[in-house]
């Protein structure tokens, strides 16, 4: 994901690269943030962790792509919203946080139905169920104003980028809401995106609904 932000950020005149760190490189990043307006992060929760604070102290406000956090690293990263505005989604495709909304729409409007979420990925992504079936299922329960936890069922296998599809089954008829990522750009404009829209916020935790007014 971090080479294809460089990528997509290249090709955008609206956007200059400063610099890029991997997890053996973290020593660069304070010496960076010095010349960046915004840190776009895609590593894993540790790391992400402490890019974050690198960024709080520079002041440097930070999107953060990376899924998998535990509670505690959550909290560290409300925490940090306190101090800089942080910009943070599971997911950063337009598209997948529309699905978003229409899940906590539809699941509202049929609360009786039965609810379930499919996700596939390829073999290397760690966590299971992913961020966004995760956030998925968070949606639902927002439409139903609590309610139990949703099933989630994880596929992961050769090179998929992406696959979420929401069921909701009831009497005679069901509903699928899918979506699916063909490329990792779409993550990487829309990351980018919430960094041009980050730019002069006030300190606080936003998230694509906010960029999307949803």
């Amino acid at each position: 994901m971090g080479r294809q932000v460089a990528a997509v950020a290249s090709s955008d005149p609206r956007f200059s690269i400063v610099g890029g760190v991997g997890l053996g490189t973290t020593a660069m990043l304070p010496g960076l943030l010095e010349h960046a307006d915004v840190l776009v992060d895609f590593s894993a929760p540790d790391a992400s962790i402490a890019f974050l604070q690198a960024a709080r102290r520079a002041g440097v406000p930070a999107v953060i792509g990376t899924t998998g956090f535990t509670d505690r690293q959550k909290a560290l990263l409300r925490g940090a919203s306190r101090k800089i505005p942080v910009f943070f989604s599971p997911n950063m495709s337009p598209g997948m946080n529309l699905v978003f909304a229409l899940a906590r729409l539809a699941a509202g409007v049929l609360p009786r139905y039965d609810a379930a979420i499919s996700e596939s990925h390829h073999t290397r992504k760690k966590d299971a169920p992913s961020g966004t079936a995760l956030r998925l299922a968070e949606a639902v329960r927002e439409g139903r104003c609590g309610g139990p936890a949703v099933p989630t069922v994880s596929i992961r296998a050769g090179d998929i980028v992406g696959d979420h599809t929401l069921l909701l089954a009831g009497p005679d008829e069901r509903i699928e809401l899918t979506h699916r990522a063909g490329s990792r750009s779409v993550f990487a404009r829309g990351a980018l995106e919430a960094a041009r829209w980050l730019r002069g916020r006030q300190p606080g935790l936003y998230g694509m609904r906010d960029l999307l007014g949803l």
